[in-house]
């Protein structure tokens, strides 16, 4: 049995749809040794009703702290999902520099005043070769920034099915060489299955990019609700295997340990 880690889980402090200890007893029937939660934050953005308000970030870490304290079997760490907004680099790094967290996911959401997984309608009348290249574009940069533990869905730009008409290989190669210039993991993400394009993000095609930069990997459910934590879980521990990975990576306290597979 692997080690088995999950820290991308969403609960009702963000966009989820059940309280953080709902998902305890399922994490455990699941066989995972660690998760961690990690709402959405997404500072300089008003009225966004799927992410944590910054002032309720301090009452959230305080729950998750007493949670961890009255959890067994369970080993449970702190994090947040954090937007990277360009332009925004030293403020969110303020903020950030004043919690105590084991982990910072730093995600791309946002191309200009909405969101890439709002729906299809935001790629109406837009080319998407353009999109796509402007989302690795801004996610390069958040590798770049210095921020982040972990770069979240690296390829959220593919969540409707949509395709670019070049050769895409460049650019995930591109991106891995970054991440490994930076020494930033990135994530396995198989909450793309519930989602229309039906896949992992990112792109298993180009998996092997990562494995050759030998850059640290780990394996999130993105779980919106208990039911989904740790899933696809067996199909993503064989992809990252056949793309040449030895090891994942853990969090504590922002200090990194690699397991072995």
């Amino acid at each position: 049995m692997h080690y088995i880690t999950d820290y991308h889980i969403h609960t009702t402090f963000s966009d989820g749809k059940a309280a953080p200890e709902d998902y305890i007893a399922p994490a455990i029937a699941k066989g995972i040794s660690e998760i961690g939660f990690s709402e959405h934050l997404a500072l300089f953005k008003d009225n966004q009703d799927w992410v944590l308000k910054p002032e309720n970030v301090v009452t959230y870490l305080e729950n998750i702290e007493n949670l961890k304290n009255t959890t067994e079997k369970l080993i449970i760490r702190k994090g947040l999902e954090v937007d990277y907004l360009a332009g925004n680099e030293n403020e969110t790094r303020i903020f950030l520099d004043g919690l105590n967290l084991d982990y910072r996911i730093g995600s791309v959401h946002y191309l200009g005043e909405s969101t890439v997984d709002e729906g299809p309608d935001f790629y109406t009348g837009k080319s998407f070769d353009r999109l796509f290249e402007s989302y690795f574009e801004m996610v390069g940069n958040a590798v770049e920034s210095g921020l982040f533990d972990i770069i979240g869905h690296p390829d959220l730009i593919r969540i409707f099915g949509y395709k670019p008409s070049f050769d895409p290989a460049p650019y995930y190669q591109k991106l891995a060489k970054k991440m490994k210039n930076n020494d930033v993991a990135f994530e396995i993400n198989t909450n793309g299955m519930n989602r229309p394009m039906a896949d992992f993000y990112p792109d298993r095609r180009f998996l092997h990019f990562f494995s050759e930069e030998r850059v640290p990997v780990c394996i999130n459910s993105d779980a919106h609700m208990p039911s989904r934590v740790g899933q696809y879980f067996d199909e993503a521990y064989r992809l990252i295997k056949e793309a040449g990975f030895t090891r994942v990576v853990t969090f504590k306290r922002r200090e990194r340990k690699f397991i072995s597979l």
